[in-house]
């Protein structure tokens, strides 16, 4: 499992950035529904960013390994809705959380070659 971890080390990254950006994007998205425009520029930006960013992660490890990676956008958008928009976290949440976190390690950890 540390093996594939540190051989996938940089695409992993990448793809978390890229993860982080489209949440980050899809949050000014939402902030923009009162029609800012800037919200909704900056959102684009950020989102196209993360797309870029995924592609270039695709160079640094194998795809069974990084394309699960993207799961990790259901946590980082329940962690931006708690913080940001002031969302309530629940059990069943939190449990979930947990699941795809676990699940992410998993499949990370899981090239054999």
């Amino acid at each position: 499992m540390i093996n594939s971890l540190k051989k996938n080390k940089k695409g992993i990254l990448l793809m978390l950035v890229s993860s982080i950006c489209a949440c980050t994007g899809q949050l000014f998205w939402k902030l923009s529904n009162n029609g800012n425009i800037i919200y909704l520029l900056l959102g684009f930006f950020l989102y196209g960013i993360g797309a870029l960013v995924m592609l270039y992660a695709y160079r640094f490890g194998k795809l069974s390994v990084l394309q699960p990676m993207l799961s990790m956008n259901y946590i980082f958008t329940i962690i931006l809705a708690t913080l940001v928009l002031k969302e309530e976290i629940g059990l069943l949440k939190i449990i979930g959380i947990l699941i795809i976190f676990f699940g992410v390690i998993m499949i990370g950890g899981g090239d054999d070659d």
